[in-house]
């Protein structure tokens, strides 16, 4: 019986060793994979997360630029348009003729 115990507790010993030997493994794995896709990402000349997030947050100010920009335009063509309907309504908006600059008259 006590044979039996030996023989489990010495598979019990090699099974734990080598899961702590996978576990290494894997962490090694996993830091040569980690390095290669950083290696990689630098030759193909990638942004990184937080270059994207600034990039993208101006982004998102210049459109909110734009459209205030284009809602002052706008503001400021209803306006011009208001005032150029006001001069056609009193007629302010013809022409006067120059004194002295016309060809035969007296200043």
């Amino acid at each position: 019986m006590q044979t039996e115990n030996r023989l489990f507790d010495d598979l019990a010993r090699v099974a734990s060793g080598a899961l702590a030997t996978l576990g290494a493994l894997r962490e090694e794995i996993e830091a040569r994979v980690k390095e290669r896709v950083e290696r990689l990402a630098a030759d193909l000349d990638l942004v990184t997360r937080e270059e994207f997030e600034a990039v993208r947050e101006m982004a998102v100010r210049a459109r909110e630029a734009q459209e205030a920009l284009e809602a002052r335009v706008g503001q400021l063509e209803a306006r011009i348009a208001e005032l150029e309907r006001r001069l056609a309504e009193t007629g302010a908006a013809r022409p006067r003729r120059r004194r002295g600059g016309e060809a035969g008259g007296a200043g």
